[in-house]
């Protein structure tokens, strides 16, 4: 793997709604990328295990992370990474921060299983949508995401149905 910090590239794998599966897709979805943002409704501690064994993970833990082992996972998170703020939140309705007042560059969210991205003023919203069962005939679907100093590049990534 190329050191981000000599490439000017830091590669982000961005997941939720995992809800107890991670499908072999995602994890070689995922492989390479420097570090893992998991936006809640984990399902089981094991995901976060495995996903560990990619690169190193943050994770919130979601409305169905109700088990005593999910009380290791914050209801939301702020983390810096590649010069950049994100935010970690499970359901985006339930944000009450503003993000560029705060010097938030990214807000990250799941809960609605649909995957989305859009820039308002200067801060990134990403749902990865669900990447666990499927639900609703919904796509399966995480992101990555691309930094550089100049540039937020993300991605969905559509694992196919199962």
């Amino acid at each position: 793997m190329t050191d981000p910090s000599q490439a000017g590239v830091l590669k982000l794998g961005i997941i939720s709604d995992t809800h107890g599966l991670l499908r072999p897709e995602a994890e070689r979805c995922l492989s390479g990328v420097d570090h893992i943002l998991h936006a809640g409704d984990i399902g089981r501690p094991e995901i976060i295990e495995r996903l560990r064994g990619i690169a190193p993970v943050t994770a919130i833990r979601g409305n169905i992370d109700t088990a005593a082992w999910a009380k290791a996972y914050p209801e939301t998170a702020t983390i810096s990474l590649g010069g950049r703020t994100f935010h970690l939140v499970h359901d985006v309705h339930d944000f009450r921060i503003d993000p560029a007042a705060t010097g938030i560059d990214v807000v990250i969210s799941g809960h609605s299983h649909r995957a989305r991205f859009e820039t308002a003023g200067a801060v990134l919203y990403l749902n990865p949508g669900s990447a666990g069962p499927r639900r609703f005939r919904l796509p399966i679907t995480l992101a990555t995401l691309d930094l550089s100093p100049a540039d937020l590049a993300p991605v969905i990534h559509d694992l196919g149905a199962a």
